[in-house]
């Protein structure tokens, strides 16, 4: 039987670490960090059509839809461009990862995409190592493998990790919104932008690496310029800590904070306090391994349609 749509999860990913190293010549930061997937998720409903257009639906009305101004159908142009026939797809994006929240979702959405026409195509091909700033982003290939990662370059030269034992979170996105190229902009301090900033980038901390990579702590070089503008993503995280995360750390660049809990009761028991806040997105959730991620999104889920 020729599967002709499927319906798919597209996960989440926190930033356990991140290290902001120095601006490059091209423009862009050049970075170490330690990239993992929750579970978290949205989900995407994917349909071919022979002679159709690209056609992009959200039930969330400020995701822009339009055919270039997602990276759903910037993924399916990129995959067309290589593709011997024209082939049309009807995608609808539920969405509950929240935007701008520093939790990858965007990314996430687009390798998925790649993924499931890869299938459903039968035919296209997925070359990690061609992806890069100039087409989809630099954290797509890290959502192609999941689970645990070391990224080094702009975040998209990947070394994968061995997993670690699942941890229980909550992650929060308060109402405040973080634009990741201001987040980088107000890191542009002299460290970052003087002549010595060769020397910087040359180490790309490659001593990390060859060290025992469960020891690392959580750190993320965005936590004191983004708690300055938005000091509610600050109290966020305070709040994580109070009740009871044992640590906590802000996501990505965007405006989430998680926080890791001993136990799955311990997490739960957190829940309803943090849900009280006005305005705040509260998640539970948990971290995803790479076999899990990996399976979940080979799952033959023909939708019928």
């Amino acid at each position: 039987m020729t599967i002709t749509s499927l319906k798919l999860p597209s996960y989440a990913k926190i930033n356990r670490l991140l290290r902001v190293l120095g601006k490059r010549p091209d423009g862009y930061h050049e970075v170490f960090t330690v990239l993992q997937t929750i579970s978290l998720h949205d989900e995407l409903t994917i349909k071919l059509s022979e002679n159709g257009p690209i056609k992009l639906t959200c039930d969330d009305p400020s995701i822009p839809t339009g055919l270039r101004e997602n990276l759903v159908t910037r993924a399916v142009e990129y995959l067309q461009d290589g593709f011997q026939q024209w082939v049309g797809a009807e995608i609808h994006l539920k969405k509950r990862i929240p935007a701008m929240g520093g939790l990858g979702g965007a990314s996430s959405n687009a390798a998925v995409t790649l993924k499931a026409l890869n299938k459903l195509w039968q035919g296209a091909y997925i070359d990690v190592e061609e992806f890069g700033p100039e087409s989809l982003g630099a954290d797509v290939p890290f959502f192609l493998i999941g689970g645990r990662c070391a990224a080094t370059g702009i975040g998209d030269v990947l070394t994968p990790l061995d997993d670690c034992p699942k941890q229980y979170l909550i992650v929060i996105t308060p109402k405040a919104k973080v634009s990741t190229a201001k987040a980088y902009a107000s890191l542009n301090a002299a460290a970052l932008t003087t002549s010595d900033s060769v020397s910087i980038l040359s180490s790309s901390f490659t001593e990390p690496l060859s060290t025992n990579s469960s020891q690392w702590p959580l750190h993320n070089d965005f936590e004191g310029v983004i708690f300055e503008r938005e000091p509610e993503i600050r109290r966020a995280k305070d709040a994580l800590l109070a009740a009871g995360a044992q640590n906590a750390l802000l996501a990505g660049s965007g405006s989430s904070v998680f926080g890791i809990f001993n136990n799955r009761a311990a997490r739960d028991h957190a829940l309803d306090n943090l849900r009280s806040e006005i305005g705040w997105r509260v998640f539970a959730c948990h971290t995803l391994s790479r076999s899990e991620y990996l399976q979940a999104l080979s799952r033959q889920s023909d939708t019928g349609a």
